[in-house]
């Protein structure tokens, strides 16, 4: 069975090229690493909501994009050794100051498919 980790970030609205960038090395090395898929989104249609919403849940600021992204693996045990090995990687960021977001207001889980259609 599927398995697929998820999160959402606020980036600042500047660091677009470089978030893109450390998205491309991410995904090279979650790739390396057992990922299937790995997809990036910059915020296009993210409206603020009343009780909840993305921009609220990622507390973004005016100058800044929520950007939801999900990693595709082929079970939870590949992810789990997968994301340990990426975690380990030179390649990945080994210090949170590094991103090009505050990464203190990642959101992120890993989830099992219910349905995938």
């Amino acid at each position: 069975m599927s398995y697929v980790d998820g999160f959402v970030v606020a980036v600042p609205t500047a660091n677009r090229d470089a978030y893109r960038q450390q998205a491309l090395t991410a995904r090279m090395v979650f790739r390396d690493h057992g990922a299937q898929r790995c997809v990036e989104c910059w915020g296009d249609d993210v409206p603020d909501g009343k009780v909840t919403s993305f921009p609220m849940a990622a507390k973004k600021a005016d100058d800044e994009t929520v950007v939801f992204s999900w990693i595709g693996w082929p079970s939870r045990a590949a992810r789990d050794a997968g994301m340990a090995a990426a975690m380990q990687d030179p390649r990945m960021p080994q210090d949170m100051s590094e991103m090009p977001f505050d990464g203190q207001r990642m959101i992120f889980g890993g989830f099992a498919p219910i349905v995938d259609i």
